[in-house]
């Protein structure tokens, strides 16, 4: 197994570059509906066309390349000698942003469904300040893997 992990290397890397990079989009994309969909007031045509777009988008885009990120995020961990389990703090950084950004998605997910039940309670301010936190967080994910400070 570890023989074709190793030959698989540099596509399993790059598709899940590429999957986490359709998985940023949405989690950039998905809180600012949610803003302009917050803000819009009662039910109408365009909050009826929120909906759909933040449904297809979490559906068809963000949940599968979510998916798709963490199978070959671990199949790059099982690569025998990518990651030093003793040696490389950089990693548990990473693994720690990386589950930060999986709540976020799901806290959106959730979301989402208020939106689709007419019952958002929140402000487009608290979308804003959600829609920040991807970013810190691709932040620290990308340091941690290009830089590894420790």
């Amino acid at each position: 197994m570890g023989d074709l992990l190793i030959a698989a290397y540099p596509w399993t890397k790059a598709l899940h570059i590429i999957s986490m990079v359709a998985w940023m989009a949405g989690m950039f994309y998905l809180p600012r509906l949610f803003v302009y969909h917050s803000e819009r007031g009662g039910p109408d045509d365009v909050t009826e066309t929120f909906k759909v777009m933040e449904r297809r988008l979490l559906r068809f885009i963000m949940n599968p390349a979510m998916t798709a990120t963490w199978i070959f995020g671990i199949l790059l961990v099982l690569t025998p000698g990518i990651v030093d389990w003793r040696s490389e703090g950089w990693f548990h950084v990473k693994l720690a942003a990386v589950v930060a950004m999986t709540w976020v998605h799901h806290w959106l997910a959730l979301r989402r469904k208020d939106f689709a039940r007419d019952a958002n309670t929140r402000s487009g301010r608290t979308y804003r300040m959600m829609n920040e936190l991807p970013t810190l967080l691709l932040v620290v994910i990308v340091v941690m893997v290009v830089v590894r400070p420790f």
